[in-house]
């Protein structure tokens, strides 16, 4: 599972780091003690038990520094990435044979000066060269293991998971259909799609990601390849051609949680964007993006799952969560001047900004907006909900809002 950064919530993250770290500690020092017992014996020098229990006690120090460390690194997401526990484990197993190596010295009575110090770093690339290497090629694997074990040892259904993509390098290509194309600025994309991120974790959400789509422009708003039913995964038919080699990478990471796959296909076309879910209702929009027959396809699916599909007259925006989304209490928000018939929604409440329209329930009482509609925000947090905000304007620039840039899981 490709869990990033710090996207677990912290009590699991601590578990998962703690026993990473240990797993990771007692490898390396196992390995280096057997490692030097067995050159020993091969050497004919007389080695025995004791010589395990003496090589160990050479490592132990050292021993406990990388388990700290590596605990500490953990915290920050270290084990969520093989390069990232690669690093780590470098970085760990250094400070661990130096300041390992230190303390021993200074407790067997050696005065710790300059020449000592000196003598010191040299054992990295001598008795201490084993110790280090193990340590990282033990985090690089049986740490990320067992990170993930323990992280994915909590059942989905018990989990808050974000699904996510990063921006491609060629975001500015992406598709426009009611906006006038603006230049993009990447890096303060990167940057905001970062924040977005930090935003779900800070919440308590895991943070699942699909691989980036290189050359696939739109694959950031990974909201239109997948619609989630409770233990189903819908896979949709993009209604741009350019958009739909998003859905395999998408698809594969679903996977990944266990959910049963159901697929949108052509002739059928349906954008995840395009589907707005309020209790047992489905709203879907009928417009540039979904066609009559991905409504017909969809229907069949989720009506023996329980579900009611309402269709839903899309002309004005792009996707019908473009226009309207849901509050927790099952309000329907909305930009008038973009909603065909607000009436199809029963219970409507109008937004005085476009961006007001979008809100993402991150709790049942926390609500995530964008940062560029402040009088909707003050609306909804004057309705008693607490409000996350997010700059995301180079999105926005792309027809996207806040419900675009991930999928949740719940």
């Amino acid at each position: 599972m490709a869990i990033t950064r710090t996207s677990v919530p912290f009590l699991r993250r601590f578990v998962a780091s703690v026993a990473a770290s240990a797993v990771v500690a007692v490898l390396g020092l196992l390995g280096t003690s057997f490692l030097f017992f067995s050159a020993a014996t091969v050497g004919s020098n007389g080695a025995n038990a004791a010589t395990i229990g003496q090589l160990v006690q050479v490592f132990l120090g050292s021993t406990f520094v990388v388990f700290f460390v590596l605990a500490v690194l953990g915290l920050a997401g270290a084990f969520s990435r093989r390069y990232l526990a690669l690093v780590a484990g470098l970085l760990a197993g250094v400070i661990g044979a130096l300041l390992g190596t230190t303390l021993r010295a200074a407790v067997g009575g050696t005065s710790v000066t300059s020449d000592v110090i000196g003598q010191i770093f040299e054992t990295l690339v001598g008795s201490n060269l084993t110790f280090v290497v193990l340590v990282i090629v033990a985090a690089s694997t049986a740490g990320v293991a067992t990170w993930r074990q323990v992280v994915g040892s909590v059942p989905v259904s018990e989990r808050r998971i974000a699904i996510v993509r990063a921006p491609a390098a060629n975001l500015a290509d992406g598709e426009l259909t009611h906006l006038d194309r603006e230049p993009i600025d990447a890096i303060l994309a990167d940057t905001q799609w970062d924040a977005y991120i930090a935003a779900l974790t800070a919440n308590d959400w895991e943070v699942l990601e699909v691989p980036i789509g290189e050359g696939l422009a739109d694959s950031v708003f990974v909201e239109d390849a997948v619609v989630l039913f409770g233990g189903t995964a819908v896979i949709t038919s993009p209604g741009a051609e350019s958009r739909r080699p998003e859905t395999a990478a998408v698809e594969a990471t679903v996977r990944q949680l266990g959910l049963r796959i159901e697929r949108i296909s052509l002739p059928g076309t349906l954008d995840g964007g395009d589907i707005l879910k309020v209790g047992a209702t489905v709203f879907v929009g009928r417009g540039g993006r979904t066609n009559a027959d991905g409504i017909r396809q969809l229907r069949a699916i989720v009506g023996p799952l329980g579900y009611t599909v309402t269709a839903v007259p899309m002309t004005k925006a792009l996707h019908l969560k473009s226009a309207v989304t849901a509050l927790p209490d099952g309000t329907v928000i909305g930009y008038l001047p973009v909603v065909d018939d607000p009436t199809i929604f029963g219970r409507f409440l109008a937004m005085p900004e476009e961006g007001g329209a979008h809100v993402v329930a991150l709790a049942a009482d926390t609500l995530l907006m964008a940062a560029s509609a402040p009088r909707s925000i003050e609306l909804i947090e004057d309705l008693g909900y607490r409000v996350v905000t997010v700059d995301i304007s180079e999105f926005e620039k792309l027809e996207g809002c806040v419900t675009c840039l991930s999928v949740r899981v719940r």
